[in-house]
């Protein structure tokens, strides 16, 4: 008697139904429904690499191509209605190209498996996240740039442990960012490389005895290279590992701007404002403005990190080669990809909108005793030990504590009191602008140095545009 379909497209070896719980536990399409796009592409390829093989009649390609073709129309017109009990995205596709096609269809999954075609289809999805991250944070770069350069004499504290250290240029401040981010676009760009490596051929683990021109198939769906080891294609994801590395490293950087936009930005600092369109408003305190988007920013990195952590722990045990539990790695991936590419461009906005109040700025680099290194400097170059130097300027930083004074105030017996090397000239050490230009190390806050690294940036990012 011949055994009744129950609609799988697996279901040759099954006589009962899957209960509808398990269905609903283990589909996926809710998540992978965004792979689409790619999973049409990855069929085209492999379409064409099957007519080439002589699988397919000339005739049979062409259909399945033009069905997929349709069928992509669809998705981006966002016409095509994803089924669940269909499980995932891949038999999705299928399905509605039998429904379009007929059985002819049926023909497009030889010497493939679900393993090769999500690995693939993943990577492809990554590649081009990857790329429009990079455009994100060329984008922030030069809005930095741009910034750094329309303040570039602009004097403010420099800290550490968020206390004042030494004066320099805003300028020097805001390129540091432009450096970080420069280094994430060097880590997506590096990971989209190392995704650029096709899975399809490698089918469920061990590979196809069908001679298909791989490497044709591997271009034509968008990669340029065939993978090496057809169990390790199925089961890897250091690529989408890497990805999110990336992408926690990159919002690690954006948090730690907007966690400084939020401090600049509070009464108690008062170095910028932000726009109104970018700030919120209280329910209650009718005279709060909050910086609510550099907020949401700072916060969004931990669930980012988190996307990572999770990605991790779905594969620190899995034998090979492929597992269902790579089921869940693709909600961390698209997560982290939206929340990066969306915190990029808020980041960007906040950059461009802040405006700075130079004179508070100004005012807390040269206050206090931000020229107590220049002035260790200062004795060192007198030929006094460092050790020396740097007890004798502690000493007279106490003193001006104990006095309610700061070094602009102390006369010069008081200098010498703490160190007779001390000369009329010791004034002039305590001008910010004295202390940020008489720096001549490179890559320092010296104004030079500052202008220089802008024009190689801005040179830079016009090779990129």
């Amino acid at each position: 008697m011949k055994k009744k379909s129950t609609g799988k497209l697996w279901s040759g070896r099954f006589d009962g139904e899957t209960a509808g719980s398990v269905e609903a536990f283990t589909e996926s399409v809710s998540d992978d429904a965004r792979l689409a796009e790619w999973d049409v592409r990855a069929g085209r390829a492999h379409a064409e690499g099957l007519y080439g093989a002589g699988v397919l009649k000339k005739s049979e390609w062409r259909l399945i191509d033009r069905g997929l073709a349709d069928i992509l129309d669809e998705i981006r017109a966002g016409r095509f209605r994803f089924r669940p009990e269909l499980e995932d995205v891949h038999m999705n596709v299928e399905r509605r190209l039998h429904d379009k096609i007929g059985a002819v269809a049926g023909k497009l999954h030889t010497a493939r498996s679900r393993n090769d075609l999500v690995a693939a289809d993943l990577r492809l999805y990554l590649m081009d996240a990857a790329g429009r991250i990079c455009a994100g944070l060329t984008a922030l770069q030069a809005a930095v740039v741009k910034k750094a350069e329309d303040h570039l004499g602009a004097l403010m504290p420099g800290y550490t442990h968020l206390q004042r250290a030494q004066p320099v240029l805003f300028s020097h401040h805001m390129m540091a960012y432009h450096e970080m981010f420069g280094r994430d676009r060097e880590r997506f760009t590096e990971a989209r490389d190392r995704m650029d490596v096709s899975p399809l051929g490698s089918c469920a683990l061990s590979g196809t005895a069908l001679a298909v021109d791989w490497e044709q198939v591997a271009e034509r769906a968008g990669f340029s290279k065939t993978a090496r080891n057809s169990i390790d294609a199925v089961s890897d994801r250091d690529f989408a590992l890497e990805f999110l590395a990336a992408a926690s490293i990159t919002m690690v950087h954006l948090s730690r701007l907007a966690d400084e936009i939020v401090i600049w930005s509070s009464a108690e600092f008062g170095f910028i404002s932000l726009p109104d369109r970018l700030c919120t408003g209280s329910s209650i305190m009718p005279h709060k403005k909050n910086p609510d988007v550099a907020e949401l920013i700072r916060a969004k990195s931990g669930r980012v990190a988190g996307s990572l952590v999770g990605a991790l722990m779905i594969m620190k045990g899995l034998p090979l080669s492929y597992n269902r539990d790579l089921q869940e790695d693709k909600r961390n991936a698209f997560d982290a990809a939206d929340t990066v590419t969306a915190c990029l461009e808020m980041a960007r906005h906040l950059v461009e909108g802040m405006e700075l109040n130079e004179e508070a700025m100004e005012r807390a680099a040269r206050g206090g005793f931000a020229a107590s290194v220049d002035l260790v400097d200062y004795l060192v170059g007198k030929g006094l030990p460092f050790r020396e130097a740097h007890f004798a300027v502690g000493r007279l930083v106490r003193h001006c504590e104990r006095k309610g004074a700061v070094f602009a105030d102390l006369s010069l017996d008081e200098f010498r009191k703490h160190s007779p090397l001390f000369g009329a000239d010791v004034t002039e050490l305590l001008k910010a602008e004295r202390s940020v230009d008489g720096k001549v190390s490179p890559g320092s806050t010296a104004t030079r140095e500052v202008l220089k690294n802008i024009r190689r940036a801005k040179a830079a990012l016009r090779g990129k545009s």
